[in-house]
């Protein structure tokens, strides 16, 4: 891992629903991949499950793929403490009933100098947001029937 800059950088985060809670665990070497080159730190990283009847539990999760390996030692310990219960419970309000969701607050490291300069120059971020993918797939399609 890399060392975190002096400055932050922006902070984001991301609810990433399972339906039915099938987890394959596909994905987990490309997010370890972006912590080792130095993109990302990840601040924060739960899993929470909706119960048939409502309830929302935490999950531990460490052999995601069942294949005897432990595929979440690498993010073992990341807890920064800024994400707290509320943030579980609004996560789950977007889950039906059997499924779960990963959690994940991350930096953006590549992003820490531009940050730390704009502040520097008295710059300020008013406004941010991320376009659903979808959105753009949606989009990009009616442009190309266009």
């Amino acid at each position: 891992m890399t060392t975190p800059p002096d400055e932050p950088g922006p902070i984001d985060y991301v609810v990433i629903e399972f339906p039915g809670s099938h987890l394959t665990g596909e994905g987990l070497a490309l997010l370890g991949d972006l912590v080792d080159r130095g993109i990302i730190r990840i601040l924060d990283l739960t899993f929470v499950k909706k119960e048939a009847d409502g309830t929302l539990i935490g999950m531990e999760i460490t052999d995601v793929d069942a294949d005897g390996e432990l595929d979440l030692a690498f993010f073992e310990g990341a807890s920064s403490g800024l994400l707290g219960e509320e943030d579980k419970a609004e996560a789950g309000g977007l889950l039906a009933p059997g499924d779960s969701a990963a959690v994940l607050l991350y930096e953006n490291l590549w992003a820490a100098p531009l940050a730390a300069a704009l502040r520097r120059s008295g710059a300020r971020m008013i406004a941010g947001g991320r376009v659903p993918l979808q959105d753009v797939v949606e989009a990009l399609d009616a442009l190309e029937a266009a």
